[in-house]
This record gives structure tokens, sequence and C-alpha cells, in this order.
């Protein structure tokens, strides 16, 4: 086509077609920040917990705990990102997160974060009971006023991270129950210790930015691996001991007993190579991979197992 005869777009057209794209690139970069992945775990980690109580299924306390969860979780996350912000964009990993590269305004993700905590600690406590919606504000609470100031001071900070992240099942359970039972307990301790291994396998790759920036993370400071590698393998093994409570208390049959033993015998083995690992970043990188594998495997096997009638 002869360039002279071309038919240009219509600027108006144009404009508003731009307009739209940088609507949906915004909106893109606020979902971002309220990292849909670990939502999204956070969700299925309570409608484990709700379907392990073998409840009388109620649709309207379904939704309810499934949307309170998924906004108490991304509030959190973006409250997270807004503490962190100064640090983030000293570490490679997150200095391209919507509020350190910019894109974010970081009075903006502070009110989307307590907007959206609050909406999911209302919708629990109304539309499932007060129970739940406590948890989830404990949840939030350890979070954000606890785990996020100690990673400056403390490799510890790694631990309370983990009891926050465990308590989501322990919120399905109580949606189910309205009180929390043993198995509750049982799913706060896999969650609890999962977390261990996973955490200190990502840390151990990122280990020169936590340094960076001075987040005294036991990878940072444990440049041998040595401690790290006795720290997951500790937990490892007593998220295996746990794993096994649901058979040994009757809560679930020889089939789960069996996934259960190959399952965590397996991640105890990739944890074991990271001790003995000449190159101790691939190792890490096989647990980090095992350790996501292994949750749902190991989970979906409990909520299968309790949900056979017998």
């Amino acid at each position: 086509m002869n360039p002279e005869t071309r038919t240009h777009d219509d600027p108006c057209k144009v404009a508003l077609r731009d307009d739209r794209n940088g609507v949906i690139l915004q909106a893109g970069r606020y979902l971002e920040l309220t990292k849909p992945r670990l939502s999204f775990l956070s969700v299925l980690t309570v409608l484990v917990g709700y379907f392990a109580a073998r409840p009388a299924v109620d649709n309207w306390v379904l939704v309810s705990l499934m949307i309170g969860t998924s906004a108490a979780a991304g509030g959190a996350a973006v409250l997270n990102q807004w503490l962190e912000r100064s640090t983030d964009t000293g570490m490679r990993r997150t200095r391209d997160r919507p509020i350190p590269a910019g894109h974010v305004p970081p009075a903006a993700a502070l009110v989307l974060g307590l907007l959206l905590c609050t909406f999911g600690g209302v919708l629990l406590t109304f539309g499932v009971n007060p129970l739940a919606g406590f948890l989830v504000l404990l949840t939030i609470g350890l979070y954000i006023l606890a785990y996020t100031p100690l990673k400056k001071h403390t490799h510890w900070c790694t631990e309370v991270g983990a009891i926050s992240g465990a308590i989501p099942p322990v919120i399905g359970w109580s949606a189910a129950e309205g009180a929390i039972g043993p198995g509750g307990w049982i799913l706060f301790g896999i969650l609890f210790f999962w977390q261990m291994p996973h955490f200190h396998a990502i840390a151990w790759l990122y280990r020169h930015d936590y340094a960076a920036v001075r987040f005294p993370m036991l990878a940072a400071i444990d440049q041998t691996g040595f401690r790290v590698a006795r720290h997951m393998m500790l937990y490892g093994l007593l998220l295996f001991v746990v794993s096994l409570f649901p058979a040994i208390l009757g809560e679930a049959g020889l089939p789960y007993l069996i996934a259960a033993l190959v399952f965590g015998g397996y991640f105890l083995w990739k944890i074991l190579c990271f001790r003995h690992a000449a190159d101790r970043d691939s190792a890490a990188r096989k647990i980090f991979f095992v350790s996501i594998i292994y949750l749902p495997l190991l989970l979906g096997s409990l909520v299968f197992a309790v949900s056979i009638p017998g």
C-alpha cells in the first residue's frame, strides 16, 4: 500500500486505546502487590482445614471463607511490601516490585492493604464466625507487626513468619467446627514445619540479597550452609513425624500413611542431600521444587483419606 494512501487511526481512538491499556496495566500492578499466588495458597490451605473437619457444607460460609481469606492474605502482602519498600530497592529479586519501581505510590498501597485486611476480617467474622475472624486478624498481626520488623534483627523471624503462615488451615477448621480440634492443630504443625525447609531453601538462594540489606537471615550469616542444613533437617524430621499423626490417631487410613511415609521420606532425602552437596545452590533449588510438590500431595491425600466414609 502506498504510504500516502494509508488510512491513519483516529487520534481520539488511539488516545482512548492507550488510556484503556494504561488502566489495565496499572490494575495489574495493584494486583501484583497482593501476591496472588501466595494468596491462592492461603485459600487452598484454608479449604484443606475446612474439608478435613468433615463439615456439613454451608455454601455461604464456604464462599465467605474463600473471599475473606483471599482479601486478608492479599492485604497482608500489600502492607508487607509497603513496610519494606526501602529495603526492597536494595535486593535484586524485589527491586522491580510495584512500590520500589515507582509504579504504585506508597500511600495508595497502604490504603489498599488496610482496606483488604479490614474487609477480609469483617467478612470472616460475620460471614463465617468470630473465631475465624479473630484468627485471620491474628495472622495479619503476626505477619505485619512481628515477622516484618523482626527480619531486620534476628534470623528467628523465619519461625515467627511460619506461625502466621500455618494459621490458615486452622481458620478453615474453625469455620467448619466453630472451634479448633486436634486435627486443626495437626494441620498447623504440618504447615509450620513445612515452611522451614521451604523458606530456608529460598533464603539460601538469595542469601547475598539479604546480606546486602543487612537482613540477618540464617542463610546470610551462615556462609558454610552447615547451620542452614541442620535447621532444615530438624524441621524436616518434625514435619515427617507430625504428618503421620492423622494415621496414628485413626483419622486417616493406610493409604494416607503410605503416602506420608513416601512423600516425607523423599523430602527428607533432598534435605540431606543439601548437607553433603558440593553445589548447595542446586541442592537448595531442588528442595524448593520438591517442597511445592510435597505439600499439595500430602494435603490432598489427607483430605481424600478423611472424606472416605467409614
